[in-house]
């Protein structure tokens, strides 16, 4: 008989963050953006300003014709709409889930910022360019 030896890995189980305390925080034009990093996803609090457009306040620094990241959120407060390259187009509100694929350009809606969170969010890597 042989004894085998193994070495245990641990992972944390759990991992708690809050907003109030970001990992980092970046402020685009007409927004604020709060990034958590949790294990290896990264949890993003937008506020969006009203008069805030992708078009507008971020394809100046980043380029091209529409925003090709992939967005996973939900709204927490306010509104935003948006419209895909292929014509679809969508307007979220308080307590709507989404998800939007790359080609889109997206605004927001009406005279209150739109509060949303979103998981996965590497899209903020353009935002440190």
């Amino acid at each position: 008989n042989r004894l085998i030896r193994v070495r245990k890995s641990y992972m944390v189980s759990v991992i708690k963050k809050n907003f109030s305390e970001p990992d980092d925080t970046m402020k685009p034009p007409k927004a604020e953006v709060k990034l958590c990093n949790v294990g290896d996803v990264a949890a993003a609090k937008l506020t969006l300003q009203p008069g805030w457009s992708w078009s507008e306040c971020i394809k100046p620094s980043v380029g091209g014709d529409s925003c090709q990241k992939r967005h996973v959120g939900t709204v927490i407060s306010g509104s935003m709409a948006v419209k895909h390259d292929d014509g679809t187009e969508q307007v979220f509100k308080a307590g709507d889930v989404y998800l939007i694929e790359p080609g889109h350009d997206g605004w927001t809606v009406g005279d209150e910022p739109c509060i949303a969170h979103e998981f996965n969010s590497t899209w903020t890597q353009d935002l440190r360019k």
